[in-house]
């Protein structure tokens, strides 16, 4: 038998070296293994350059080694110089293969055979050993990388960078200077990545530095037939599209290491193979005396990891201290005194609330640094129908009552404790779709987009228990909203959440009427052949339903159904939903009323094909993914430019109008002005955040714009402007007649030519009572601002 400690930390990460420091620091016996040559592998890889982050910032370090934001050659170099001075007890690769044993009586197997004892085992070794690949045809291609070095070691080369994370951004960020970087985001933003990576990497790609696609991912890597790099076929939101490039790095995370921490004893709370061992507080895991930090317990940030392995010798000593995040945690919980310590008020948390059951308490801990706890009086409104909030909420105790019938305030459904509420307008984009009341007692975590967001991209069991409760309200809203879920529960059980491009066909004219979908995010148009001609039916957005018809006629469908944008349906098949409405004929009911007002709409539209037409070419615009648009009636319009003036004089001079601007039908045109995009494509590249939405559906800048110009660069309607505010507007007539204020072709008092520009866009007079400024001057009653449920009354006008 080798040498006895009574630690064994194996890996020398952040966490790792950090135990190993205050090991040394205490005067304990222990020992350090770690499998590569060097301390630190996973710094020691980062590219050479890199700056490290200190995130999260509103944590303190605990830890005898140095760490602050820096050069990756910096931070090594004084954890280096701190390791030396603390002697530390380190032994270089040497790769561990087998632990066995519990506290008191640990044997780990060493890589050469030989053998040691240990009383207690801290297991810090990360996941760099485990790197996720492309999962696609060629992800071996000589052309693609899962790890980048030396960015210097690039020069003039078109590279192709695949993950949104941390290390994808900043790989891109490192090699766009002499190179041709694109990058690709699953995602509509950045969700999984620090602040500072978030902001810069918008930064770059708002000043054309470096491209993105989002909502992109490789479908296949083809290697060049003669030369170096290759070609990619990608697919998009709009299609599919191919990137000849010289180098693909990809840049996907790890997975734990499943199989050798298995074969320690240690459970992981799922078959997931992105979950990650399941440690108590205090980061001992279910085999007693072994205790698991850092990245494999959920936690890759390098402070957090520092700490917790300061924290977890502590633990081992008998030392009960507090977690680094305790004091931020404990003034959250104020409001629940009941609840006790922070310990019992997380497990209160993940005991009462299934949807958080999957996390970790150490994930459990990150995510509730992000929400707040709220304990709302009874009856006050948590949010209103058609308000265009979109956080989330978790029930911990009481019940929340769900006002169904805006006209009869009696009908209600109650949530109760478990339950969470808020998913549909978080995925949608759209209002929301009743109003939500305290009841008694009511303690609740309320979740930012970005945050719970995060959480369900992030956490594959999370994402599953939205989506299916996701489905089973979206049935109970379409149709009875009272419905037992174990009565819809063959219906839920097969349906499934299908997602299409914009123009992808959901079913075509003819087909088998098989399914029936609800449009769960973005819309359709509704179309018909008609003499060798599609003429557009119908528009229908998120929160209403496609496919009935065929289900009820028992015949073909007579209508083809395609996505008017990127859109998200939850499929329902037509066999287990005809079952549902034998049992249940108040459903039946409400699909045949549905099934007679589409019928006679769609005979309407088919003989009126001017309307069709209208509402093409409202979709073509792209008002498919608006909540609000302005259209000007060019029979009544009188050219007086009144609704270009009131904007100006609204808005500090800056019009947010172009009236000639922008496409005419017939007698209907669609000016240059905001639509209020359901998911408005200017906020997801904004780094102050300094683009807001009101719960009243307008989105609107607030004054922390900082004029980077990325929301004017990303509005693919062109309806953003940069300028400078005045402070009031000119005037002819005041400088004609009583001399008063800047000759014509003049700046006014208070221009400065040198202030920044900041970004100006319609936000529907949100301040001013009476409505939008451009609708009330119009003399003529020229211009409306309409929404998606109105899109078809003005069709039938025009």
């Amino acid at each position: 038998m080798g040498d006895s400690f009574r630690i064994a930390i194996v890996g020398s990460g952040p966490s790792g070296l950090s135990a190993a420091a205050r090991a040394a620091e205490l005067g304990l016996s222990y020992v350090l293994l770690e499998a590569e040559p060097h301390l630190s592998n996973t710094i020691f890889r980062y590219q050479k350059g890199k700056h490290v982050m200190a995130e999260p910032g509103v944590l303190p370090l605990r830890s005898p080694l140095p760490f602050e934001a820096g050069r990756r050659e910096q931070i090594l170099s004084n954890w280096a110089k701190g390791a030396a001075a603390l002697k530390l007890q380190a032994r270089m690769a040497s790769p561990v293969t087998a632990i066995a044993g519990q506290k008191g009586g640990f044997t780990l197997t060493l890589k050469s055979g030989a053998t040691l004892t240990a009383e207690f085992v801290v297991l810090a070794i990360g996941l760099q050993g485990n790197i996720r690949k492309l999962g696609v045809p060629g992800e071996d291609a000589p052309f693609v990388q899962y790890q980048l070095d030396d960015p210097d070691e690039y020069q003039d080369e078109s590279i192709v960078i695949v993950g949104a994370g941390d290390a994808g951004i900043e790989n891109a960020l490192a090699l766009m200077d002499h190179n041709r970087v694109t990058i690709l985001n699953r995602d509509s933003e950045f969700t999984r990545a620090k602040e500072a990576n978030n902001a810069a990497v918008i930064k770059a790609i708002g000043s054309g530095q470096m491209q993105c696609l989002y909502k992109a991912a490789i479908a296949k890597a083809e290697p060049a037939e003669d030369g170096p790099g290759g070609r990619l076929t990608i697919t998009t939101d709009s299609g599919e599209v191919t990137v000849d490039c010289r180098r693909v790095i990809a840049r996907l995370g790890a997975m734990p290491p499943r199989k050798f921490v298995e074969s320690c004893g240690v459970e992981f709370p799922s078959k997931d193979p992105n979950s990650v061992p399941a440690v108590s507080p205090n980061y001992e895991s279910n085999v007693s005396g072994l205790y698991i930090v850092g990245a494999l317990a959920g936690f890759p940030l390098i402070k957090q990891a520092m700490n917790q392995g300061f924290e977890v010798i502590e633990f081992i000593e008998g030392r009960n201290v507090e977690p680094a995040d305790t004091p931020l945690l404990r003034a959250k919980f104020e409001r629940v005194p009941h609840w006790g310590d922070i310990d019992a008020a997380l497990l209160t948390i993940q005991s009462r609330v299934p949807v958080l059951a999957p996390l970790t308490p150490l994930q459990l801990r990150e995510f509730l640094l992000d929400s707040d706890v709220r304990t709302p009086a009874p009856g006050e409104a948590l949010f209103r129908r058609n308000d265009y909030t979109d956080s989330f909420y978790s029930i911990v105790e009481g019940t929340v009552e769900v006002e169904i019938d805006p006209a009869d305030p009696l009908n209600i459904v109650r949530l109760k404790a478990g339950d969470f509420f808020g998913e549909m307008s978080l995925i949608s984009g759209r209002r929301r779709s009743a109003t939500v009341r305290a009841g008694d007692d009511c303690v609740l975590i309320e979740t930012p987009r970005r945050s719970m967001n995060k959480l369900i991209n992030s956490v594959a069991d999370v994402k599953r228990v939205v989506d299916e409760v996701f489905i089973r309200r979206a049935i109970q809203t379409h149709f009875v909203p009272n419905i037992d879920a174990a009565v819809l529960a063959p219906v839920v059980a097969t349906a499934r959440i299908e997602r299409f491009r914009a123009n992808d066909v959901l079913f075509r004219q003819g087909d088998p009427g098989d399914c029936l979908h609800l449009v769960r995010k973005g819309s359709v148009m509704i179309t018909r052949d008609v003499g060798g001609r599609d003429v557009v039916l119908a528009y229908v957005p998120a929160g209403q339903y496609v496919g009935e018809m065929a289900l009820m006629s028992e015949g073909l469908r007579t209508a083809t159904v395609r996505a008017a944008v990127a859109t998200e349906t939850i499929r329902l098949e037509g066999e287990p939903f005809k079952e549902l409405m034998d049992r249940e004929p108040e459903i039946r009911d409400q699909v045949a009323r549905t099934y007679k007002d589409r019928l006679t709409a769609n005979v309407h539209a088919q003989h009126a094909k001017q309307e069709g037409g209208v509402i093409g070419f409202l979709l073509q615009q792209g008002v498919g993914e608006a909540t609000d648009v302005l259209l000007i009636d060019e029979g009544l319009c009188v050219r007086c430019d009144q609704c270009e003036k009131a904007c100006a004089d609204t808005h500090g001079n800056v019009s947010r109008l172009d009236r000639e601007a922008g496409p005419t039908f017939q007698n209907l045109h669609v000016p240059t002005s905001c639509r209020h995009c359901e998911h408005p494509h200017c906020m997801k590249d904004c780094p102050p955040d300094a683009i807001r939405r009101s719960a009243s559906g307008e989105v609107f800048i607030t004054d922390s714009c900082i004029g980077c110009g990325n929301c004017e660069r990303n509005c693919p309607y062109g309806v953003i402007q940069m300028g400078v505010m005045t402070p009031e507007a000119p005037s002819l007539w005041r400088w004609m007649l009583f001399g008063q204020g800047s000759e014509p072709g003049r700046h006014e008092p208070g221009y400065n030519p040198d202030a920044a520009k900041k970004a100006a866009k319609c936000d529907m007079c949100k301040d001013l009572t009476g409505g939008p400024a451009c609708v009330r001057a119009c003399p003529t009653g020229a211009a409306i601002r309409v929404s998606p449920e109105d899109f078809m009354r003005v069709a039938r006008t025009n």
